[in-house]
């Protein structure tokens, strides 16, 4: 979900009453915040919190600070890089951390990061509202803020009779479609480790067999995601009509168009699917506990959930936040899609990744 964010577009205090109050919080985004005089609420008003994300971090003008407005306190935005390096850094750092709140840790990536006590346990009252599918650590050191689907992506007007579409991941071995897939190396980029663990939970102890049929069908490799999709893939201007990408790549091609389309020109194959959900969590060591807690509870609040797809292109956590239109028009997300225990990730990355090298590209 990483470098396709960046190329499209270049924080609540501790009561349930906030969330609620978000909701309906006005055309201003900036939600009411309602705080009885019997309820104990830490005084946080005049702090400021530190906000680690990765480089693809992006929120509207007026978003952080509405949580500003409602609760007293800054929000300072330190960006690390790639998901890997914001969590190595964080690793670096820990229990002495350069933040408060650190979002954008993936399931990918998410073993690392609790295996390392990067995070200390709060369960936020919005968490309410959220898929329990979401919630992948039962300790609360996370809360899932946001997911998203990296697909097999295609170009529509490149298939038809003589050529169906492929039906899903065993398709894209197939002499018909030789030459036409580009990737992304799982070494380097967020997509690729997505798809190359797609493989893996679709064909088990097979998937080294697959990707030597891949090899031998002329897929192409490229470092990261902007290399493949405006470089090998149609969209871009390259000849292959078939791309490692994202699920909300279509909408994201409806609202980029210029001139303008009705329609998207890609579609997307959903059997292909990894579903990728991003986690906020608190820093062992910070010194503003209260205002980070208030910080994640923010995260999850309508004001900044329905501020995340169209700046992020992603799907927000809180299952009630309001879609855009060409969210709800032209996204089509996995009905059942390829998931790996974050575990079963960390203990295999390495090999894995080894195996794909001396499968692929050797």
């Amino acid at each position: 979900m990483r470098s396709m964010r960046r190329t499209i577009a270049t924080i609540a205090v501790l009561i349930v009453a906030f969330v609620a109050t978000a909701a309906c919080s006005g055309t201003d985004n900036t939600p009411a915040v309602p705080i009885s005089a019997t309820t104990a609420v830490p005084v946080i008003s005049g702090q400021t919190v530190t906000l680690v994300t990765h480089d693809s971090f992006w929120v509207s003008e007026g978003t952080l600070e509405a949580f500003t407005s409602a609760t007293g306190v800054e929000v300072e935005v330190q960006r690390l890089g790639d998901t890997g390096q914001l969590v190595a850094s964080a690793i670096l750092t820990s229990g002495d951390p350069l933040g408060d709140v650190l979002f954008g840790v993936d399931n990918t990536f998410l073993q690392r990061a609790l295996d390392a006590d990067l995070f200390v346990p709060y369960e936020s009252p919005a968490l309410a509202g959220v898929a329990a599918s979401l919630i992948l650590d039962p300790g609360h050191r996370v809360t899932p803020i946001d997911f998203g689907d990296v697909c097999v992506n295609y170009w529509i007007d490149s298939f038809g009779d003589d050529l169906p579409v492929p039906a899903g991941l065993a398709d894209l071995a197939d002499p018909a479609y030789a030459g036409m897939l580009v990737v992304q190396n799982p070494e380097t980029s967020s997509p690729g480790m997505a798809f190359l663990l797609a493989t893996i939970a679709e064909f088990g102890d097979g998937w080294e067999a697959y990707w030597s049929a891949l090899r031998r069908n002329d897929v192409a490799v490229t470092t990261g995601w902007e290399d493949a999709y405006y470089g090998e893939f149609i969209a871009g201007g390259g000849d292959r009509p078939i791309v490692v990408s994202y699920a909300s790549s279509p909408p994201a091609e409806v609202i980029y168009a210029d001139p303008p389309v009705d329609s998207p020109p890609t579609g997307v194959l959903t059997d292909t699917c990894f579903r990728q959900v991003e986690f906020a969590g608190i820093l062992t060591g910070t010194d503003n506990r209260a205002a980070a807690e208030a910080l994640v509870d923010f995260l999850l609040s309508p004001t900044f959930q329905e501020d995340i797809p169209l700046n992020m292109f992603v799907f927000p956590a809180l299952s009630a936040a309001a879609l855009p239109e060409e969210f709800i028009d032209f996204v089509e997300l996995a009905e059942d899609p390829h998931l790996v225990d974050p575990a079963v990730v960390e203990a295999n990355r390495n090999d894995w990744t080894e195996q794909w090298t001396n499968l692929v590209l050797r």
